[in-house]
């Protein structure tokens, strides 16, 4: 499982809109890669920013 699949896993398990550092504290992935992965989702509007810093599966 590829950093983006773990990133869209562990916010698809949270119901509440999670920051990158608990992402990354969750998947156990580095926070820099939890950034990127954000980065590309949310490029691909697979996930959405319901407030700043906060991201949720669409």
């Amino acid at each position: 499982m590829d950093a983006k699949e773990m990133v869209l896993h562990t916010l698809k398990e949270n119901s509440e809109p999670m920051k990158a550092g608990e992402i990354a504290e969750k998947s156990r992935l580095d926070k820099k890669e939890v950034d990127k992965a954000i980065q590309a989702l949310k490029a691909e509007e697979v996930i959405v920013s319901p407030k700043r810093c906060f991201y949720t599966v669409k």
